[in-house]
């Protein structure tokens, strides 16, 4: 579990949602329930997709009918106005993406992460048995 407050940018086609760009697809499972707990935990979410003009305005108004405003879409902060001189990246502490190394975790697991009672794994060495040092 996650106690200190974060910054959370998270993607929308394909990670809240299912891929159908450029219509909104089917919410993906628990999306949205892990989302409006991890605001009620005073996290900070931020809107980060490819969608622009109208197809984005969809993707803000179908998270808002599903309970979810974001602090912040496609920018850093609600006032930050984008200068093409500066990079687009979005400063957050977490990105959630369908695109990561290794696929999109479930959203029941990042639940869990963030939110859940199971205590995490620790790792710690094991020691050897036998004479040998190494």
């Amino acid at each position: 579990m996650i106690t200190e407050t974060l910054t959370i940018a998270i993607d929308f086609d394909g990670t809240i949602v299912e891929d159908q760009y450029p219509n909104i697809g089917k919410p993906k499972l628990f999306a949205f329930e892990t989302l409006k707990k991890l605001q009620e935990n005073g996290h900070r979410l931020i809107l980060w997709t490819y969608r622009n003009g109208k197809t984005l305005d969809d993707a803000v108004a179908f998270c808002k009918e599903q309970g979810v405003e974001f602090y912040s879409v496609n920018k850093s902060f609600p006032e930050e106005k984008f200068d093409p001189k500066y990079s687009r990246k979005i400063n957050a502490d977490i990105f959630i993406d369908d695109r990561n190394i290794g696929g999109l975790l479930e959203w029941g697991q990042i639940y869990q992460q963030f939110i859940g009672e199971e205590k995490p794994v620790i790792q710690t060495k094991k020691k050897r048995k036998g004479w040998f040092p190494f």
